[in-house]
């Protein structure tokens, strides 16, 4: 059986390696805990963390031992990292409750309750530090030169870096040096973007302890037609159900470009890589089969083996024009008055996120793709009212996948 770093290798996770040989001895020889850090900027995740987090679910599938750091720390300071702007502050009873719900949704990935994977909060030790002890004890060992040479801080030196935000290295490396401590955690584990605070932390371990620590990072994820993973005309694609609906998410998946379906279903499901390369392998018509398995196992993952099959006959049932199954689709409730009203029907697909813009339907509408139950709408200007209820709902296209049913309060 192949060792875990060479799962991952083959699976797309690994860009760059402090040792790559070291690394894989480590994996075959002994068990390695190493870990991630995820900051709780907000109470759920999105499909931009997906790759960090399956790292860690394949880790712990090999019988290692991961670590999945959340910064209740950091997250008072805020990463730079890939931002033209600093981030807004948040308060410490934010970053607590969303620390609440980021742990529950990692636990969809990871096992936390037999203590195959560990959740550790950073805010342990970051929140407690002694400035000038702090200063004298790691910032001593950070050359200023050294750090305004990482691609983060160059990319703010241009619209203004804060000193707080210039902290976020060191203060990313004293976790590294906490857990090796307090953890035995040798490796960590991120993006590309994060490769000069990942070494930072290695040679802080190398200084302090006079130990050796290793580092994997992942390539940046971006689609074939060049966007960034997860980023779509409709807003983050995010991993909470309160946010975004399985059947939304499951449609995410279903309209992955034909190029990308391969590289994809390594990445974010947990079947065999001989599955998938006949799965990548198909051609035409048949690649759909293929989208249809990395939604539905994406799905599952990420919501839960019902939800997933739920997502599909929704799906199949909206592409079929018939209603059973459309009680899963996204619905929204109205109030009877205000459909007795009518209600203008660029109005009702921005309300049901349809579409972002009334600009954006006026040009759906033009070009003919929005349709309600199922005919086409004609021109800007339909009022939508309790005529168009077809057994109790009304049935809302964008385009040719993205669908929403509308209810009666």
């Amino acid at each position: 059986m192949a060792g875990a770093f060479d799962i991952l290798k083959e699976r797309g996770f690994v860009s760059q390696v402090t040792d790559e040989e070291a690394v894989r001895r480590a994996f075959e020889t002994e068990t390695v805990t190493c870990y991630i850090g995820f900051d709780p900027t907000a109470r759920s995740l999105h499909v931009g963390n997906l790759v960090p987090i399956m790292m860690l679910a394949n880790i712990e599938r090999c019988g290692h031992k991961p670590i999945a750091l959340v910064g209740g720390g950091t997250a008072m300071i805020a990463d730079p990292t890939g931002k033209d702007e600093m981030r807004p502050m948040l308060t410490t009873e934010t970053i607590d409750d969303n620390i609440a719900w980021v742990k529950r949704q990692l636990g969809h990935y990871l096992d936390f309750e037999s203590g195959k994977t560990l959740m550790v909060n950073n805010a342990e030790w970051l929140r407690q530090l002694n400035y000038i002890d702090f200063l004298r004890e790691i910032g001593t060992h950070f050359s200023v030169n050294r750090m305004l040479t990482a691609e983060a801080y160059k990319m703010r030196m241009e619209t203004g870096l804060t000193f707080q935000e210039f902290n976020y290295q060191i203060l990313q490396s004293y976790d590294f040096l906490m857990l090796f401590r307090n953890y035995g955690c040798s490796m960590q584990l991120g993006g590309d973007d994060q490769w000069g605070n990942i070494l930072a932390g290695v040679d802080l371990i190398r200084r302090k302890d006079r130990a050796s620590a290793e580092a994997i990072t992942s390539p940046l994820l971006t689609t074939s037609d060049g966007k960034k993973m997860g980023k779509t005309a409709g807003g983050a694609i995010w991993l909470s159900a309160d946010m975004l609906s399985p059947y939304d998410y499951y449609q995410f998946w279903v309209n992955t470009d034909d190029r990308d379906v391969g590289r994809f279903l390594a990445l974010f499901t947990f079947l065999p890589m001989e599955e998938i390369h006949t799965l990548a392998s198909l051609e035409g018509a048949d690649i759909r089969q293929a989208k249809s398995i990395l939604a539905y196992e994406a799905t599952k993952i990420t919501h839960g083996e019902e939800e997933a099959k739920s997502a599909v006959q929704a799906a199949q049932s909206a592409f079929a024009g018939g209603s059973n199954g459309s009680d899963n689709l996204p619905t929204t409730e109205i109030d009877p008055a205000r459909l007795e009203a009518g209600i203008n029907v660029m109005d009702l697909f921005v309300e049901t996120n349809l579409s972002q813009t009334k600009s954006e339907v006026r040009r759906l509408i033009q070009q003919g793709g929005a349709s309600v139950n199922g005919e086409r709408v004609p021109d800007i200007d339909l009022t939508i009212n309790a005529d168009h209820l077809d057994n109790g709902a009304i049935l809302l296209r964008a385009g040719k996948k993205r669908y929403h049913r509308v209810v009666l309060a």
